[in-house]
């Protein structure tokens, strides 16, 4: 289970507003007690333009040992790792979603069994859920070196290896198929879908992130000729063909072929235009109940989309 949040109120900033009551890190990052614990941090660790300590969140070395050291401090996570390139979460909107799936849930019931559609390399849900909840919990992808490093965080972790498994998906026509086995029962699934369409589209949507970090820091904007993934995301965890919007639609299809073996399907959405249409489909489908659960980290909101056809 998670540390006790231990933030000493001087070294931290509340810049995380709106971010779930539960979340340890509503308060923003201690960097001080961050570095304390993870010492690999402190080389990245500096006052930033208002004199408070913080980091280059435009250097993917940075953010990645930024993660370590908040998956170290906070949730009893030893060397957390992911390849060059990979998908580099944030932690808070990660524990977010896991939080809100606990209020879906009902936080009374304490055997809870969660699935993950596509755990990338980070594996970042399941490991939330099994060490802030204790949950039990599987994780697909469809990439085997991104399962082989989530593997090996597992294996560094003794106290996950009973309560995170992972699962290979063989076929890229199917979410839920070759995954869910026969007699299976899941209380939810969860998922960040991949939201470009292509490798182009998905270098142009970090070079913007990378312009508005800069305008953020008061700079001006980067000139980069041959913008990289500085925020990661390997193959199918940042873009697949059709996007957020055909892969929800696959997604939503499928669901309802295994809607006796899963009570609550969900999924970040996140692009907005995507939510009427899903809604639509999830409706025409027989879902009983579909909800719109709203998350917010600071100035940015991010939704989730939940339905059951119990």
């Amino acid at each position: 289970m998670s540390n006790p949040h231990r933030s000493e109120k001087s070294q931290a900033r509340p810049v995380r507003k709106g971010l779930h009551p539960r979340n340890l890190h509503n308060q923003g990052y201690d960097f001080s007690a961050l570095v304390q614990s993870h010492p690999a941090l402190a080389p990245h660790v500096k006052p930033n333009a208002h004199g408070d300590l913080s980091i280059d969140f435009a250097d993917p070395v940075a953010v990645k040992t930024l993660n370590a050291a908040l998956l170290n401090r906070h949730y009893n996570i030893v060397d957390w790792d992911i390849p060059e390139g990979a998908l580099c979460p944030p932690i808070p909107g990660r524990a977010d979603y896991i939080h809100y799936m606990a209020d879906l849930l009902g936080l009374e019931q304490r055997s809870i069994k969660l699935l993950d559609i596509g755990t990338g390399a980070n594996g970042i849900y399941p490991l939330l859920a099994c060490q802030i909840y204790g949950w039990q919990c599987v994780g697909s992808d469809i990439n085997p070196q991104s399962l082989e490093n989530v593997a090996r965080i597992i294996a560094n972790n003794p106290t996950l290896k009973e309560r995170f498994t992972l699962r290979t998906q063989h076929d890229k026509n199917h979410i839920f198929e070759g995954i869910i086995q026969a007699g299976e029962f899941f209380d939810v699934s969860v998922c960040n879908p991949p939201f470009h369409a292509s490798l182009d589209e998905a270098l142009k949507g970090s070079q913007l992130k990378l312009n508005n970090l800069a305008r953020s820091r008061g700079e001006q904007k980067p000139t980069t000729q041959t913008p990289t993934l500085n925020f990661g995301g390997l193959g199918a965890e940042l873009w697949c063909k059709g996007g957020e919007q055909l892969f929800l639609k696959k997604l939503i299809r499928e669901s309802k072929l295994y809607s006796a073996q899963c009570r609550w399907f969900t999924s970040l959405v996140s692009k907005t235009d995507n939510v009427k249409p899903a809604k639509k489909l999830i409706r025409k489908l027989g879902a009983v109940d579909v909800r719109e659960i709203e998350m917010k980290q600071g100035n940015k909101i991010t939704r989730v989309l939940a339905w059951t056809f119990m």
